[in-house]
């Protein structure tokens, strides 16, 4: 049966069993599964709704009461742990992908598009598991794949905008307004990836790959970040 192997992943990588196993397929369905497969009643939209209320409530409750930050950099902080980008790592980490159900079409897209679907999968599971289990098992399962993150998130500054924060630098460190020039195009027109250097006068401070020059700027930028923050021993 194949709700049996999702039990297996649950008890596995999760560790418990759902009392209704399917709500943790519902999780991990992706619409296009539903449009192709007319058997399949049910995809992940409303679990990730309900997800990203209880990630939202339960990193704002974390920072609230570990931090004594202002409100703008709890928002700040809070973003760059649940971006999409992190969100779909930690679903990654996590081995769900496989369990993933996409439609043939959706299964043979952009990576950029993954990205987002994994992302979508993890807040549908905190949904998932804040039905099945309650709230302090959903609480205790962000803890450990995303408030787990919060030091490297303040120790690299990645709650920073990058590209503000590499331009503050730049001016600050060598009195010098940074420059993105783009490398490489490649990829077809629906799927292009673009390869973007910033510039610190002759000197390549970082690069960063992305699926717009925008993105790959911004990747760009928190190389660039990074390379500063090393060179000047930057701890905060």
């Amino acid at each position: 049966m194949e709700t049996a192997k999702y039990q297996d992943f649950a008890k596995e990588k999760l560790g418990f069993e759902f009392n209704d196993i399917n709500l943790l397929v519902t999780a991990l369905t992706h619409r296009s599964y539903v449009n192709e497969h007319k058997t399949a009643h049910e995809h992940n939209e409303r679990l990730e709704y309900l997800g990203d209320a209880v990630l939202e409530l339960v990193s704002s409750d974390f920072l609230y009461r570990n931090y004594d930050f202002p409100e703008g950099i709890m928002t700040a902080v809070r973003a760059a742990l649940v971006r999409t980008e992190s969100i779909g790592a930690a679903g990654r980490e996590l081995g769900y992908e496989p369990f993933v159900r996409l439609s043939k079409g959706e299964a043979h897209g952009s990576v950029r598009a993954h990205e987002s679907i994994l992302a979508d999968c993890f807040e549908a599971v905190i949904g998932a598991i804040y039905l099945d289990q309650g709230y302090e098992a959903a609480r205790e399962f962000i803890a450990k794949h995303i408030l787990s993150k919060i030091d490297t998130v303040l120790d690299e500054g990645l709650w920073r905008d990058p590209k503000s924060y590499v331009q503050e630098l730049a001016q600050k460190i060598d009195g010098v307004t940074p420059v993105y020039r783009t490398l490489r195009e490649e990829g077809p027109d629906h799927d292009k990836k673009f390869t973007v250097g910033i510039y610190v006068g002759d000197n390549l401070k970082g690069t960063g790959v992305g699926h717009s020059k925008q993105e790959a700027q911004t990747a760009a930028a928190r190389e660039g970040v990074k390379k500063y923050r090393a060179e000047n021993q930057i701890k905060n």
